[in-house]
């Protein structure tokens, strides 16, 4: 019995074995409705230019309508031995209106069928994502905004090095997940050519309107080259590679709430929803859904690694290696947009101990670049000797076993003695935040201005900077700890 799919020149069916790996049904078949799309704008344009009947053009469009609503409504059966998405739903077409249903792969192939569908796909699934980088965005500033004024230590090395506030150091988030969304948009819009009409690879000799087809498939505009139409699958690995930045940036953020939600550094509190107990230790709070995120970035990024070395030594055109394309790209693709999704969740839940926070600012010696900017700003001493006098101020309050707010004015001037009172105006960790009013800088009044600046361009309508003074420091209830 001769292979209907691959026509005449094959005797028998495929082998058991060859069959379980040429097959791809099992994943792609999530592609039925960008396969039944990318049909339906063909078939019209088929009969636009003469090349199919109008009678078919109905015929073909009324039974793939009805075999959308049929895989919609979950009452289709794939089929293996159908191979994939594009012959399943043909099959079905040709038992619904019989030998029309053959005219419709007039013109097409399937290699420039499934790159037509795999772009469609990857549209819409990029157009999902940045909305929800977006709403993660906004979910950052809004939480930015009400703790504009919330002290914290800021880290280099993972040492105490400058107080900086909450809402900046979320903030810093929203500028990372604002490249991110800038990416993905940069990756859809070079995808956004669409390959239909070129065939297996030389193009056709009907005269087809490919514009036509781009034009209702959503596309700027037909792709130039046939032979790069089908082979192309940079537009998934740009997909990915954004995707694999972007979680890189939340894995970042997963493991400072991995952090800061420990009983060491106790900053936040993760809700109920987003944690998870143990099975022998009932004072367990884990952070679960962080820890998962942070993972993520694993399958995506070897996504993207996968089809890079799949891809890397292939000849023009079409390879069945190819194949092996969706499968690592819609488990990334999901992955990602549910760790959009739990990142969200987390944010809005999550909620600061703000006196731990700010006792945490204080500590290290955080203030003591704000000693040398004085001595530089107050008394007129170069940088590199402000420096140096300010090791000394530090190496004093070690020696004492206190802060530097606990030196005396005795204290600084047994180091020099230009010092004088006046230097413990810039000691306190509120000081230290509010001189930092250079544009990006961590003063509260500027992270206002600029969560005022990302709800404008995240809502589309304009917003103004929020006043201080809303949030007072301390306080049980702010957070706590496990």
């Amino acid at each position: 019995m001769s292979n209907k799919m691959w026509g005449g020149r094959f005797a028998t069916g495929p082998d058991a074995i060859m069959e379980e790996i040429n097959a791809s049904i099992g994943f792609d078949q999530r592609l039925f409705r960008q396969d039944i799309a990318g049909s339906i704008a063909h078939a019209t344009m088929l009969a636009e230019t003469g090349i199919l009947t109008t009678e078919d053009r109905d015929s073909i469009i009324a039974g793939l309508t009805e075999v959308l609503a049929e895989i919609e409504g979950g009452s289709f059966t794939f089929s293996r031995a159908l191979e994939d998405i594009h012959m399943n739903v043909e099959s079905r077409l040709r038992e619904k209106i019989g030998d029309a249903a053959g005219r419709l792969h007039t013109a097409r192939s399937r290699n420039d069928q499934v790159a037509t569908d795999f772009k469609l796909y990857v549209r819409d699934t990029i157009d999902t994502l940045v909305v929800q980088v977006h709403t993660l965005q906004l979910a950052l500033v809004e939480k930015a905004e009400e703790e504009a004024e919330t002290i914290m230590p800021g880290f280099t090395h993972l040492q105490s090095a400058q107080p900086v506030t909450f809402g900046h150091h979320l903030l810093a988030y929203v500028e990372m997940l604002g490249r991110d969304a800038g990416r993905l948009l940069d990756a859809r819009k070079r995808l956004n050519e669409s390959p239909l009409g070129s065939a297996a690879l030389a193009g056709t000799p009907y005269p087809i309107d490919r514009h036509m087809t781009a034009e209702k498939l959503g596309f700027d505009r037909p792709t130039a080259n046939s032979l790069d139409a089908v082979s192309d699958r940079d537009f998934i690995l740009e997909t990915l590679a954004a995707a694999s930045i972007c979680a890189m940036h939340l894995s970042r953020f997963a493991e400072e709430m991995v952090i800061w939600s420990s009983a060491q550094f106790g900053f936040v509190r993760l809700s109920d929803k987003f944690t998870t107990g143990s099975s022998i230790m009932p004072q367990k709070r884990n952070p679960d859904a962080a820890e998962l995120v942070r993972a993520k970035i694993g399958r995506i990024l070897g996504a993207l690694t996968s089809l890079i070395v799949v891809m890397k030594g292939l000849p023009l055109a079409y390879s069945k290696d190819m194949q092996e394309d969706k499968e690592v790209a819609f488990d990334a693709l999901d992955s990602l947009s549910l760790s959009l999704a739990a990142m969200t969740g987390m944010v809005a839940d999550m909620a600061p101990n703000r006196e731990r926070m700010r006792v945490s600012a204080a500590a290290g010696f955080s203030t003591a670049t704000d000693i040398a900017d004085w001595l530089v700003r107050e008394l007129n001493i170069p940088f590199r000797d402000a420096h140096h006098i300010t090791g000394q101020i530090v190496a004093l309050a070690e020696q004492k076993n206190c802060g530097l707010e606990g030196l005396t004015i005795e204290d600084f001037k047994f180091v020099d003695q230009r010092i004088d009172s006046r230097v413990h105006k810039v000691l306190t960790v509120e000081a230290s935040v509010a001189a930092r009013k250079s544009y990006g800088g961590t003063d509260p009044a500027n992270v206002l201005i600029q969560a005022a600046r990302w709800k404008t361009e995240l809502t589309g309508e304009p917003h103004e900077p929020k006043p201080l003074g809303k949030k007072k420091h301390g306080g049980h209830g702010d957070g706590g700890v496990e």
